[in-house]
């Protein structure tokens, strides 16, 4: 595989590292907490699209490692 194939992994994984990251500042700022637990719901769900969105890394990185053991 080359990397032109890879390119929508690598957004998934950048999106899902920015979904995370996203989340977790909403779950620790003071508006999100006067949403009460509507706001919890909202960042938590951030954090859980991120989770799902960063998988790929598992796939991508499993991928490398079979190619190098291949070579070898």
């Amino acid at each position: 595989m080359s990397t032109q194939k890879l390119w929508p992994l690598h957004i998934l994984i950048v999106a899902g590292l920015i979904l995370i990251f996203i989340g977790h500042t909403m779950l620790t700022s003071d508006w999100l907490n006067d949403l009460g637990p509507s706001g919890f719901i909202i960042g938590a769900s951030c954090v859980a699209l991120g989770l799902i969105c960063s998988l790929p890394t598992k796939i991508y990185l499993t991928i490398l490692l079979m190619r190098r053991e291949h070579r070898d």
